[in-house]
């Protein structure tokens, strides 16, 4: 998809959960960068490979749009926080390893984190086993050691990761900001729905320019 058809893909998603808002919201609740961190959930060759079959059709336009929110972030050095979706050689699965066809391994080159978006040597990496970054992880414990209030999710996949990870924030009192091209899926409708659910239960929308104007303002 070409970086314009991406673009007015964008504008029609904001316009498909702009029902699900509520303008009080937009008031208690704006995006400020103080106190803030960006989560970039999962962006590892198994979905943003085009040889994988788990490969995410708008991944590279999408780590392109991550790729502007990391370096903004770190040039204010603000945390950026990565997680990655990978089970040790000997670690049991549980319900995901029948649920699908394959799981990620640490061992396979496929769970690395993209090149184009490696974390520096200081910065986090969540190795995570569920759809929730904060399942059986100590991502909560580093995010009340930052002093961090607000979470700004980017990744894949939308429904899965990127949803149980910004659902569990919300659990938590973190208030939570959600990148519309930021986040994919497998499957422009799954992206859409669960975009419409979050809007209306737990984030805040918003677009990657939105974000780079609060983060220079």
């Amino acid at each position: 998809m070409a970086g314009e058809e991406f673009r007015a893909k964008t504008d029609r998603l904001l316009r498909s959960v702009d029902p699900y808002r509520r303008g009080y919201r937009g008031e208690r609740h704006p995006f400020t960068p103080d106190r803030s961190a960006l989560l970039v959930i999962d962006m590892q060759r198994f979905f943003t490979d085009e040889s994988s079959h788990a490969f995410v059709t708008d991944a590279p336009l999408v780590a392109e749009n991550i790729g502007k929110l990391v370096e903004s972030y770190r040039s204010r050095g603000l945390p950026v926080i990565f997680t990655r979706h990978a089970l040790l050689d000997d670690e049991p699965p549980g319900i995901m390893g029948t649920w699908w066809s394959d799981n990620l391994r640490t061992s396979d080159p496929q769970s690395e984190i993209v090149d184009d978006l490696l974390p520096l040597p200081d910065e986090q990496v969540v190795r995570k086993t569920r759809y929730s970054a904060f399942i059986g992880t100590d991502l909560e414990h580093l995010l009340r050691s930052k002093g961090i209030e607000r979470l700004l999710i980017t990744g894949v996949m939308t429904h899965l990761c990127c949803e149980s990870t910004a659902r569990d924030a919300f659990m938590r009192d973190f208030e939570v900001f959600f990148v519309i091209d930021g986040t994919a899926s497998s499957d422009d409708d799954l992206h859409e729905s669960s975009l419409r659910c979050l809007t209306d239960g737990f984030v805040t929308p918003v677009t990657t320019e939105e974000v780079l104007g609060c983060m220079r303002g």
